[in-house]
């Protein structure tokens, strides 16, 4: 699983981009943490991503809930672009995830 969080910053980036950091390896002390990458646009400086993999959906929704985390990342996690950012791998041959909602049944 691929998780993608945009960020605008406008300004200070020197201190988000330590508090990025910080989110990145709470993030990635998590069981089921793959691996990750913090980067920044070329074109325009003040858009920032954090991008990580996971095992699966399960083992993000885990790192999310445990209290390190909820201490150093889900403070920058909160400034995210508010859009999507969980994304299914796309494979050739992949069976894709359908539109229904989990929460029936």
């Amino acid at each position: 699983m691929l998780v993608v969080n945009r960020f605008r910053v406008p300004d200070d980036d020197e201190r988000f981009r330590a508090d990025l950091q910080r989110a990145h390896e709470a993030l990635a002390a998590r069981p089921g943490y793959v691996t990750g990458r913090i980067g920044r646009n070329v074109d325009d400086p003040s858009l920032w991503v954090l991008t990580t993999t996971w095992e699966h959906v399960g083992a993000y929704r885990r790192a999310l809930s445990s209290y390190e985390v909820k201490m150093e990342a889900v403070p920058v996690l909160s400034r995210a672009l508010d859009e999507p950012s969980a994304y299914e791998p796309v494979d050739p041959g992949t069976v894709l995830n359908t539109g229904v909602p989990r929460s029936l049944g």
